[in-house]
């Protein structure tokens, strides 16, 4: 069978109050975005409670589906068989041709779920399900019912058009990206921060990214390597605005000028001083890390005590708790790990110390800054003025 409908269900949105409405016109804006990716010709629109994907003409059914599973909001995506109004014996025929198609087994149990969400129906929804489970029943006598865990769920929707489907095919879950706002991401070649913003982006945050480039002690290849990771997230979130900053006399000047045991942390205080001045200029809220309870020497409490002081925004950081098998098995899920683990280092794994402090004094890092005091904000004016604007 070739649908050519698809019926959108949502969760959390629906528990927004009178402010319902923009989270659903956010959401259809984001499914539009989405099947743009696809040949053929799609309209999107919504009803009360759901959203729905028309196709007009042929289209690629696999690609579609893809799309539509990476849409932030979508709970659940049901090709469905949709007709006009009729009464309880043309909806019968209906199903009944419905399941003849979808089950080629029929040595199974199965379950009808009707939906009225128009009132005005003769039979209300518990007569519709035993009424609908009887002409299954008379029609293919191999079948039996189970209400509790069925090998296939009939489902029946009463609206405007009335609808039947089988298959709920998951969706992302979360918000519609936008809905709360944008931050802006630290995005190294790591494992960990395109899941980093991947989770944040699944709350309706929209993402700009900064990326801290050394030539020519990271490659070129190496920067590829960040854009393809911001493309892989992109896929989920929409257009990214990539910042790749050139920090090598930064970090050339820091090793020069500071102890070389408190080297990560000095510079990953300056990529944070950084990435705050950017994201103010592009209206972000806040500053997203991949950063876990220690993981690294950097991301020891006091490293990450020490790092946040330089910040007067947000730094949000949705990977705090999580070990490392945790976020490695996200990254697989959404499709950035194959590319995260390609061979090329990043400025971070090139700068650093053989013996890091794990439990950085405040006051004494502050004084080591004293020490380039000399360069240090022209070099940082520089390293902005000079930053690369990629839309991904």
């Amino acid at each position: 069978m070739t649908f050519q409908k698809f019926l959108i269900k949502y969760a959390e949105i629906a528990i927004k109050g009178k402010n319902r409405f923009l989270f659903e016109d956010a959401l259809v804006r984001q499914i539009r975005y989405a099947v743009k990716r696809v040949d053929g010709s799609f309209c999107v629109t919504k009803e009360q409670g759901r959203i729905f994907v028309d196709c007009d003409g042929p289209y690629d059914y696999g690609e579609l589906v893809e799309q539509l599973t990476h849409v932030f909001g979508i709970v659940g995506i049901c090709p469905v068989v949709a007709f006009p109004e009729c009464g309880i014996d043309e909806l019968s025929r209906k199903v009944v041709d419905f399941v003849q198609e979808q089950c080629p087994r029929k040595d199974v149990t199965f379950k009808i779920h009707a939906r009225r969400a128009r009132k005005d129906y003769p039979l209300d929804t518990m007569e519709l399900n035993r009424e609908l489970g009887g002409v299954v029943l008379d029609a293919f006598p191999q079948m039996s019912v189970d209400v509790h865990n069925p090998d296939v769920r009939i489902f029946v929707e009463i609206r405007e058009q009335f609808y039947l489907y089988s298959q709920i095919i998951p969706g992302p879950g979360g918000m519609p990206v936008g809905t709360n706002g944008k931050a802006m991401l630290l995005l190294s070649g790591g494992i960990d921060s395109p899941v980093a913003g991947y989770m944040v982006a699944k709350r309706g945050v929209k993402l700009d990214a900064v990326y801290f480039h050394a030539p020519p002690y990271t490659s070129e290849r190496a920067k590829q390597k960040v854009v393809d990771l911001a493309k892989q997230v992109a896929a989920y979130t929409g257009p990214i605005y990539l910042h790749v900053v050139n920090f090598t006399d930064i970090q050339l000047y820091i090793y020069d000028q500071c102890p070389h045991d408190e080297l990560t942390i000095i510079m990953r205080r300056y990529m944070m001083r950084i990435a705050e001045h950017l994201a103010s200029e592009s209206g972000c809220l806040g500053l997203i890390t991949g950063e876990s309870i220690g993981q690294v020497a950097s991301q020891t409490m006091q490293s990450l005590a020490v790092t946040n002081e330089v910040c007067s925004m947000p730094v949000y950081r949705p990977l705090i708790g999580f070990d490392k098998q945790e976020i490695v098995e996200i990254s697989e899920k959404i499709g950035t790990y194959e590319t995260s683990i390609l061979p090329y280092e990043d400025c971070c794994t090139i700068f650093v110390a053989r013996h890091p402090v794990t439990k950085p004094n405040l006051q004494a890092i502050k004084r080591s800054e004293k020490k380039l005091s000399e360069k240090i904000d022209s070099l940082v004016e520089e390293a902005i003025q000079g930053a690369e604007l990629i839309i991904v």
